[in-house]
């Protein structure tokens, strides 16, 4: 050890400095040179940019650690590093977050006008704007930071201009008046994936229109009592007999009193409700082909605010939801309302920020055409260009690229992209590229801005300085690996393939995937497994976790419980014990300090490997074993087990056994003992802290720089394994150790012995080297420290040669051993049996692996030995009962 270590860890104390040691260092710069002179392979990795109205949740907080791992991990193993951060502008949430910040003073975006508003957003971005970039920093992101972009700055504003130009040029986008998902709140149209549907409970309501004494009336249900101001026909199916005299006539329009026509349609299922619907094409997606296919008139009779409108009743000005229920009751005293069904629990669209209840409207909208451009999404997956991990979560990305609608790219805000397009004093139109000349006098811009999703499909090649062709995108791009989670592989992940396959090309020409992996990851719920919300009050402060624990604890809590494409569970108390675990390792570290562990300037060769302790040569092969493991893991994006391997090797067999046992060897009289030991507990803890660093990055940077003296473990390498073949006699000789070590503990345990209280005893058919092992750590005292042995004569466990017999005089609860051991040759006899049933099998030896037999063996070996063991323990005991 190099530095001296407080006598307990204190993540509050060293986090913060940590990183900024690191920033001021450079380590996490991306250096392209490097890649394209060959010196280093690239890996480069897409941050999904956060909102710059966000702050850090726990899903932000699952998906940075998962990338910050595969990003340290990379670095230590060689690769250049570009993470680059950044955030989107956020269209709708950010406007709203400034247009609630003017209503308090009673304004509006429209007392101030577009250019004085757009300013005020970009004020606020500069003040309050951004804030979750820093509480990365307190996670401990090892991103880019002098790389850093905005979806609304200067070079990604040229990105969208010129794909959206060329997308223009090429057919792709077209401006059509269409149904769309309309949000009364937040004053804009919304994309299908915008647009969060719940059950609710409305009302579904039975009307019937034309005559009130039947002869010529037909009846209809619904849900949205109030469009049927904007009806303009009733559909029934062609072969629907019930109406076949109506269809071409004309039914009168309840409060309107407009005749409407009847007409036939196959969209019509006449064996749902009363087998005839209301047609409202402007308000309706269904209506709206009816419409078109019947040539109806489409009157718009809902404004942007969800107010009726145009239909010249005593309803028009009043909100949607007043309108419905002011409407069914006219029908009532009409006596046209036939049924009603309350409530009626149906699916309901709602904007996904505002939560406001979506109208379908009619309106005339940019659109994206996405049929050839998800076609080529979906044959970059299927043709393997880029790999959906886990492979079981790619039908859900077929399901969405192989049945998208057209999509609505426009938004009636002003914080945004502004759509690049002027309409001419004659009709005209034309699209605008970067660089180009905009139209003089008479000509106007379109007033709309773009999804927001529109630019930040962009992001994995418009940061890097697309469309020229930099260096930096030479070098990193495709990127390697997207991690993100499930619930935004429509929202995002097919949008970057969209936009990748059709903005970018290799030097051949041909279209590259933005990302060569998609690792996807689950939502992170509750300690019962429910979903977070703010209505459940189980929502969770990732900072708060992070100012009580540390940023370690909150990582490898999250890590640890990391499944590819699962939901996991999340619960303060396991947070602490994770704190508890970085406590642990700092206690290991302290303990190897005291005893002088060194790492040696080479690793050590075999022929000093196999003069070493039984103890530390096994401890070395487990170290190799989850090396390997720790590397082939984090290659499958099996964070979970990666974490957990390393959790159970650093707390169990390092720190709870290996590091008891060293302690014999540590205090050996022979020197070079205890330097061979000194030399292998510095090799574990260095290897294990650098295994352990892309998931608790704080704690392995304190304790591995006091280990070594040297700089960073941020810039040391990735630990590879010897090479050496496994010692099986070193594993037996630890499994022997840990059995017999188990036993007195438990035996101890279960006479009440106080456990400072030394027992003699005496070990048989052990070598001396276990003997003082076993002595030392169940604290006994062999014949050689005692007078006689003469009253050594309770044998408490044997084990092939090996027994272990004790001083009956420390006045042993026989009764109390007995029925342990009654328990515990039932379980012997039970895995005898087992075994023995396995090991007949003919079949099962025929078809099992060499290993798996072999395995099976041992434990009926074991076993065999156990019950023989157990049953002479039980007959000694109670013959001396």
């Amino acid at each position: 050890m190099n530095a001296e270590l407080p006598t307990q860890y204190d993540p509050a104390a060293v986090e913060v400095t940590t990183y900024q040691r690191w920033l001021d260092a450079g380590y996490f710069h991306a250096d392209e040179k490097k890649v394209l002179s060959g010196e280093r392979r690239p890996f480069s990795i897409v941050l999904p940019p956060p909102n710059v109205t966000g702050n850090l949740h726990i899903g932000h907080a699952l998906d940075h650690t998962l990338m910050d791992i595969l990003a340290r991990w990379h670095r230590m193993s060689g690769d250049e590093v570009l993470w680059l951060p950044g955030m989107d502008h956020a269209g709708i949430a950010t406007q709203t977050v400034v247009e609630r910040k003017l209503a308090v003073d009673g304004k509006t975006r429209h007392d101030y006008g577009r250019e004085l508003f757009v300013q005020k957003v970009w004020d606020w971005k500069a003040e309050s704007g951004g804030a979750i970039l820093g509480q990365m920093k307190r996670l401990g992101d090892s991103v880019d930071w002098d790389r850093e972009r905005f979806t609304l700055d200067d070079g990604l504003s040229e990105a969208v201009q010129t794909i959206f130009k060329r997308m223009f040029d090429d057919g792709l986008i077209y401006r059509a008046e269409r149904i769309i998902n309309w949000c009364p709140g937040c004053r804009t149209a919304l994309s299908d994936i915008e647009v969060e549907h719940a059950d609710d409970a409305g009302e579904l309501v039975s009307i019937r229109y034309g005559s009130l004494d039947g002869a010529d009336s037909i009846v209809v249900a619904t849900t949205r009592v109030e469009t049927m101001l904007g009806d303009t026909a009733i559909a029934v199916h062609p072969d629907d007999e019930r109406y076949r005299h109506l269809v071409g006539r004309t039914v009168t329009l309840p409060l309107v009193n407009r005749e409407i026509p009847v007409v036939a349609d196959t969209h019509v299922d006449p064996k749902f409700g009363t087998g005839a619907v209301k047609v409202t094409p402007a308000h309706d997606p269904n209506d709206f082909e009816i419409g078109r296919r019947h040539d109806l008139p489409m009157p718009t009779i809902l404004t942007e605010a969800g107010e009726i409108t145009n239909t010249e009743t005593e309803f028009d000005g009043l909100d949607r939801f007043a309108a419905r229920a002011a409407i069914k009751e006219a029908l009532r005293a009409q006596g046209r309302i036939v049924a009603e069904k309350l409530p009626y629990v149906h699916a309901v669209g709602h904007c996904s920020r505002s939560d406001d209840v979506i109208e379908p409207r009619l309106s005339t909208q940019w659109f994206v055409k996405v049929e050839s451009l998800a076609a080529a999404a979906a044959a970059a997956v299927r043709d393997g260009r880029t790999v959906i991990s886990p492979p079981e979560l790619a039908p859900r990305y077929f399901d969405w690229v192989d049945n998208m609608h057209d999509w609505t790219i426009s938004r009636q805000l002003w914080w945004g992209h502004r759509i690049p397009v002027w309409y001419g004093p004659d009709g005209e139109v034309r699209c605008v590229g970067p660089n180009e000349e905009e139209p003089g006098e008479g000509w106007t811009r379109d007033p709309d801005v773009l999804d927001t999703w529109f630019s930040s499909g962009l992001w994995p090649f418009s940061t890097m300085g697309w469309p020229e062709q930099t260096d930096t995108l030479k070098a990193f791009y495709p990127t390697s690996v997207l991690v993100t989670g499930y619930d935004i592989l429509f929202f995002w992940v097919v949008r970057m393939m969209m936009f990748g396959l059709y903005g970018t090309a290799d030097e051949q020409g041909a279209p590259q995937v933005p990302f060569q992996t998609v690792a996807l990851h689950g939502l992170v719920r509750d300690q019962y497994g429910k979903k977070m919300s703010k209505s459940r009050g189980n929502t969770v402060d990732p900072l708060q976790w992070i100012d009580e624990y540390g940023a370690d604890a909150l990582r490898f809590t999250l890590a640890r419980g990391s499944n590819p494409g699962a939901d996991q569970a999340i619960a303060e108390e396991w947070v602490a014990g994770s704190k508890r675990f970085a406590s642990k390792l700092f206690n290991a570290a302290r303990f190897a300090a005291i005893k002088g562990a060194v790492v040696p300037d080479e690793p050590l060769t075999d022929e000093q490997v196999a003069t070493l302790t039984p103890a530390d040569r096994w401890i070395l092969g487990r170290l190799d074993q989850l090396t390997d493991q720790t590397t082939a893991l984090l290659t499958d994006f099996e964070f979970g087990k990666a974490a957990e391997g390393l959790y159970q090797f650093a707390w169990g067999e390092f720190c709870d056994w290996y590091l008891e046992m060293s302690k014999v060897q540590l205090d050996s009289p022979d020197p070079a003992r205890v330097t061979a030991t000194q030399q292998v507990l510095g090799t574990v803890l260095d290897g294990v802290l650098r295994l352990l660093h892309p998931f608790v990055p704080f704690v392995t940077e304190t304790l591995w720089t006091s280990l070594t003296g040297h700089e960073s473990v941020v810039v040391a390498a990735w630990p590879q394994s010897s090479g050496r073949t496994a010692d099986p006699g070193a594993a037996a000789w630890v499994a022997d150790t840990q059995d017999l070590v188990t036993e007195v503990r438990r035996f101890r345990s279960e006479q009440g012995l106080d456990p400072n209280r030394r027992v003699p005893a005496a070990l048989r058919g052990v070598d001396p080297d276990m003997a003082a092992t076993v002595a030392m750590l169940t604290r006994l005292t062999l014949p050689e420290e005692i007078e006689s042995t003469a009253t050594l004569d309770c044998t408490l466990r044997s084990a092939g040669r090996v027994t272990v017999v004790l001083d009956t005089s420390v006045a042993i609860d026989k009764g109390a051993e007995i029925a342990r051991l009654r328990k515990d040759l039932a379980a012997a006899t039970k895995e005898q049996q087992d075994t023995a049933r396995k090991l007949d099998n003919e079949a099962f030896l025929a078809k099992a692996p060499d290993a798996v037999v072999g395995k099976i063996r041992d434990r009926a070996a074991r076993a065999d030995d156990a019950v023989e063991r157990i049953t002479a323990r039980l007959t000694e005991l109670e013959g001396a009962s």
